[in-house]
């Protein structure tokens, strides 16, 4: 089997790069690439005092689930671009990633024009770090936590759609309820995410399963990534949230109905 997977260079996609290499026989990474060191750096996120403080957070919790930036497995081939060039990149240039069985795209950036048609196309998979509907956008899991909904810190897999997190929904992926810190909670939403990604094509349940259209009414927060400033960045640092608070909050939450590998 053959893997395409459209992603970026952080640890957390290296881990999912290395994954989907265990159960294939070749993966074609195209990863789009910012800087390791965001709130230090300028660029996706922009340079602040704050911004560092919370991605030293958010890098910590990075490491700690999936390790520091490494090289890929001998049965990946990669290609690295910078973030937003993913569109404008010719179908002859990225001809040996298109012959693929399965595409995947994880933390990409916005795939647009004939990239986007023959993805849909092909029935491509994404990787939507946020409980869809119910948060789209940009940094959702954030949100989730910021909104005090720690119960929709997740992902969502679905079809790749032209448009933004809008694809017939799969299935939703959740962290294990428990006391950790919150920044790890997110990092765990993510391995969760990776962990039933990986099995439903291994087991081959995911071609199986009949998408589910979003219902935009039950949207709490469309998010960009103009929204997340220094000072809502300050404010939520200051809340200090800690391992047993985010459990209680867990407690208290209500129960949704949201999807699971094993639907329909």
């Amino acid at each position: 089997m053959k893997i395409t997977i459209f992603t970026s260079n952080q640890p957390r996609h290296m881990s999912l790069i290395e994954s989907l290499a265990d159960i294939a026989d070749e993966v074609y990474a195209v990863q789009e690439c910012n800087t390791v060191f965001p709130g230090k750096v300028d660029d996706f996120f922009r340079k602040s005092e704050v911004m560092q403080e919370y991605f030293s957070r958010v890098i910590a919790a990075e490491e700690k689930v999936f390790g520091g930036v490494r090289f890929s497995p001998p049965n990946v081939q990669s290609l690295a671009i910078k973030t937003g060039d993913l569109s404008s990149i010719s179908f002859e240039r990225l001809a040996p990633a298109l012959s693929s069985d399965v595409f995947v795209v994880f933390g990409a950036s916005y795939i647009k024009g004939p990239l986007a048609d023959f993805l849909v196309e092909k029935g491509a998979f994404n990787i939507h770090m946020g409980v869809s509907p119910f948060y789209r956008g940009s940094s959702c899991n954030f949100w989730a936590l910021y909104d005090d909904h720690p119960d929709l810190v997740g992902a969502t897999i679905h079809m790749l759609s032209h448009g933004l997190d809008s694809g017939a929904m799969l299935f939703h992926s959740l962290p294990e309820r428990e006391a950790t810190d919150p920044f790890v909670f997110s990092m765990n939403a993510v391995r969760e995410a990776h962990r039933a990604l990986t099995d439903g094509i291994k087991s081959g349940q995911i071609f199986n399963l009949n998408p589910v259209s979003q219902d935009r009414t039950k949207e709490i927060r469309y998010s960009r990534n103009a929204d997340f400033t220094d000072e809502v960045a300050r404010e939520y640092l200051e809340r200090n949230l800690g391992p047993s608070e985010l459990c209680a909050r867990l407690k208290a939450s209500p129960t949704r109905k949201l999807l699971t590998l094993g639907h329909g």
